[in-house]
């Protein structure tokens, strides 16, 4: 007697393969019965061996199924939080360009002193500073946009675009002269906290840039500034659609 597997059972799908080891335990256990009262022997109240066959059978085709739902769950975990870092990114480059809208006059140090036409002076309602460090803009990067993921982080001068129009007269101790009154103090703003991690790769320098002059598909940067950022992970989503793609 013998339960044996052929190496061809198991390119059978589930349902197939439980079919054919249901069909052989109840073979087998015939067998046993048949053998046993040949010999007469005597047998006990307990489970079968073709029960604890097919226990056995149906909690190795759960897990077999388990397996990959779980696989799924922690990937699609992944895909959601690189949704969300490159979300993050791109609302940093928008903002990090809205706070341009104003500044650097072609070959101004600062935003205030240079010599020129600026960009246009009217801001985004949602921009309440200015960013008054021009020398982090070469003559290539007339967009405005940031030159790396780098400058994001680092952050950059920013002066706020409303002055302050009081008064002062200093007659009194502790009070400014009104020459001071305006006198702006320097301020950095960061736009990212730390550079982000590709949720996919497990690293944070595989990230793709693509500046204001180049096609979305084109593979390597030009180093003029950061437009757009995307997945370097290579592979697809659960939905179908390349990492690359988003």
């Amino acid at each position: 007697m013998s339960f044996k597997f052929k190496v061809s059972d198991f390119k059978l799908s589930p349902t197939a393969l439980l079919a054919v080891i249901l069909k052989r335990a109840a073979n087998f256990q015939m067998q046993i019965n048949l053998k046993s009262k040949t010999l007469n022997l005597k047998t006990e109240k307990g489970f079968t061996l073709f029960e604890l066959i097919i226990t056995l059978t149906v909690l190795t085709i759960l897990v077999m199924g388990t397996v990959p739902l779980a696989q799924n769950a922690v990937k699609r975990q992944k895909e959601l939080q690189l949704r969300a870092t490159l979300r993050d990114i791109r609302n940093a480059i928008d903002e990090f360009k809205r706070d341009t809208i104003g500044s650097c006059p072609q070959g101004a140090v600062r935003t205030g002193n240079g010599a020129g036409n600026s960009q246009p002076t009217t801001p985004d309602p949602r921009s309440r500073i200015v960013i008054d460090d021009c020398t982090i803009f070469d003559s290539s990067n007339l967009d405005r946009y940031p030159p790396d993921l780098d400058t994001l982080i680092d952050g950059v001068k920013v002066k706020s675009r409303t002055p302050d129009i009081r008064g002062g007269s200093g007659l009194n101790p502790g009070e400014k002269q009104a020459t001071e009154i305006n006198e702006e103090k320097e301020v950095v703003k960061h736009y990212l906290r730390t550079k982000p991690i590709d949720p996919i790769t497990g690293k944070d320098d595989t990230w793709e840039l693509r500046s204001s002059y180049q096609a979305a598909d084109e593979e390597s940067w030009d180093n003029i500034n950061v437009f757009d950022v995307r997945s370097g992970a290579e592979g697809e989503a659960l939905n179908g659609e390349k990492y690359s793609d988003w």
